[in-house]
């Protein structure tokens, strides 16, 4: 293995690049159009055009990516996490060009990958389960029958996917129908495949998962847990490295359970077996992520081991760093940085970072994809970047969490930054004796500072004017451009200004972030009531809903599927 092809974008490319030049490997990379000046771009000792700007048409596009390794000469492909990480077909065609498949086999990603197969492994070695869907549903008639017989709360999940992307928690039987077309929508966009199973929803669980590490020679060794409880929408915003307060037991049986797990799978890569550890103390197993984890830092600061060099090399044909699980040392967090406004439900944020200015110091890492003045898609994720805090003990490490987190600073977009410096103050997540956040934590117990707290409050829009590079006739200048304008080409939306909003007119109903509009709910001329959902827009690969700001008639719908939108834009009106 000579030359690796980074079948990804953003941070996590940033990160194989460093691995590869670590290693000795020649980096290849991919990009969009819009990720033409990117970070991970520039980086890499090649880089080529995907053409497009969709996931479709780029990140997720197989024929492209085998083309362009052809092309580039490269020997081996890492898809990093998200898109092609977990599938198949993709591996398979990776190995069918005579190239190394930086990851498990595609025979262990059909089986753990597939969260249904996964769960029968599960059953087969012993590891403790809730009750779930036989396989894959093809309808929300199949989801509704399983409520019925199990009970609710029911998760409808992607059976091809992970990172929160295409779950869906359901907790009344009318709303199943639109939570499965949801989850099948959003599993699509994120994986390229739709296929969705159910399982019953265990209420304020934590997340705890395991690290693994395999190799082609038998070897399999736990690196160590992981803690991933504080989530917003299924997708987690702060783990921390070991998994804290776990009794002897508990952690044995997670360890045990793993290994026996990839062991009958026949893995070697690196992967993650995740559990909900319910509030008697019992543990779940819930899914197998057959990828290399967003959160994996955490594990390579408390672990000596650099999880990356260890993928290439056991994709290379090599052993494990180490024979034994390693024993941890001292506590990490991690703390993702997501272009996202928590004030606003932390909804997605796109646009361009005019500032960013990372904190220093003992036990400080920042993986990042982006710099100053970078411009931050939609059709992509939205993590910006990973702070990485580690210290002696886990007290410690959080002391040194909010120095760093203070001196973090991001201009030009919201950000979650002002959620991560409130949660590290407060004693359901700093406690000495237990961990009080769950995986819902945010949506309930934290929903009321989350209203009340003014550094969370929305960010405002944006105003004035912004200056772009452009390619005119082979030559790159500068161009300014009024912001609304150029928040139109930005965001693939016609080169129009956005329609005028007079904020005295109380019937108008405004977006309240920027995203493409997937379907109306309702249509034109309903009667509807406040707080009912009206519209699904999507931004950075995840589903919003608006819902009426009054009652009475939907109309003057400005709209339609398809169409982007600006944030605050008017989009239609609801009369009395």
């Amino acid at each position: 293995m000579q030359k690796v092809l980074i079948a990804n974008r953003g941070e996590i490319a940033v990160r194989i690049i460093r691995g590869c030049s670590d290693a000795g490997l020649t980096s290849v990379a991919v990009y969009a159009d819009v990720d033409a000046d990117a970070l991970h771009v520039g980086m890499a000792n090649e880089a080529y055009a995907l053409g497009g700007d969709s996931p479709a048409d780029t990140y997720l596009n197989v024929p492209k990516l085998l083309a362009i390794a052809r092309r580039a000469g490269a020997d081996a492909v890492h898809p990093g996490y998200g898109f092609l990480s977990e599938n198949a077909d993709f591996a398979q065609a990776v190995q069918h060009a005579g190239l190394i498949w930086i990851g498990p086999s595609p025979a262990s990603i059909r089986l753990l990958g597939n969260k249904v197969s996964a769960r029968e492994i599960a059953v087969r070695v012993g590891a403790p389960l809730v009750a779930g869907s036989n396989g894959t549903l093809e309808t929300a008639v199949e989801v509704r029958a399983f409520a019925e017989e199990h009970g609710l709360p029911v998760a409808i999940k992607a059976a091809f996917g992970g990172g929160g992307r295409g779950m869906k928690v359901v907790w009344e039987l009318d709303a199943i129908e639109e939570a499965f077309d949801s989850a099948v929508r959003e599993s699509m966009a994120a994986f390229g495949r739709g296929e969705c199973y159910v399982e019953r929803f265990l209420n304020r669980p934590r997340h705890v998962e395991a690290q693994i590490l395999a190799d082609g020679h038998g070897g399999v060794i736990v690196v160590g847990t992981r803690d991933c409880s504080l989530q917003r929408r299924n997708q987690k915003l702060v783990e921390e490295a070991p998994a804290p307060f776990l009794t002897a037991d508990q952690r044995d049986l997670i360890y045990t359970s793993a290994k026996a797990i990839c062991r009958e799978a026949g893995y070697a890569g690196a992967g993650t077996v995740e559990y909900l550890l319910a509030e008697d103390g019992s543990i779940s197993f819930l899914e197998v992520n057959t990828r290399l984890q967003v959160e994996h830092p955490i594990t390579e600061e408390t672990s000596g081991v650099d999880i990356v060099l260890a993928q290439l090399a056991i994709a290379a044909g090599g052993e494990l760093p180490v024979a034994e699980d390693p024993v941890p040392r001292g506590h990490s967090f991690e703390f993702r940085i997501n272009a996202e406004d928590p004030g606003r439900g932390f909804l997605p944020a796109p646009g361009t970072v005019t500032t960013f200015t990372v904190p220093t110091g003992p036990g400080i890492r920042v993986d990042a994809g982006i710099r100053s003045n970078d411009l931050v898609a939609p059709q992509f994720d939205s993590l910006l970047a990973k702070l990485i805090v580690t210290g002696a003990d886990r007290p410690q490490a959080l002391r040194r969490a909010r120095r760093a987190l203070a001196e973090f600073e991001i201009a030009g977009l919201p950000t979650v930054l002002p959620f991560h410096r409130a949660v590290v103050d407060l004693p359901a997540f700093t406690g000495p004796d237990r961990l009080g956040v769950y995986t819902s934590w945010i949506e309930t117990e934290f929903a009321e500072q989350l209203a009340a707290d003014p550094s969370l409050a929305p960010a405002a829009a944006p105003v004035g004017r912004r200056t772009i590079t452009i390619e005119l006739d082979g030559r790159r200048v500068a161009l300014g451009l009024p912001e609304s304008l150029l928040g139109g080409l930005v965001h693939g939306a016609p080169a129009v200004a956005a329609p005028v909003i007079d904020e005295s007119d109380p019937a108008e109903l405004h977006s309240g972030m920027v995203g493409t509009v997937v379907k109306w709910l309702v249509e034109e001329g309903s009667t509807v009531a406040a707080g009912d959902p009206l519209l699904v827009l999507e931004a950075m690969k995840m589903e919003s809903t608006v819902v009426a700001h009054r009652s009475g008639t939907l109309g003057g719908v400005l709209v339609a599927a398809g169409d982007n939108v600006a944030l605050n834009e008017a989009i239609a009106r609801i009369d009395t």
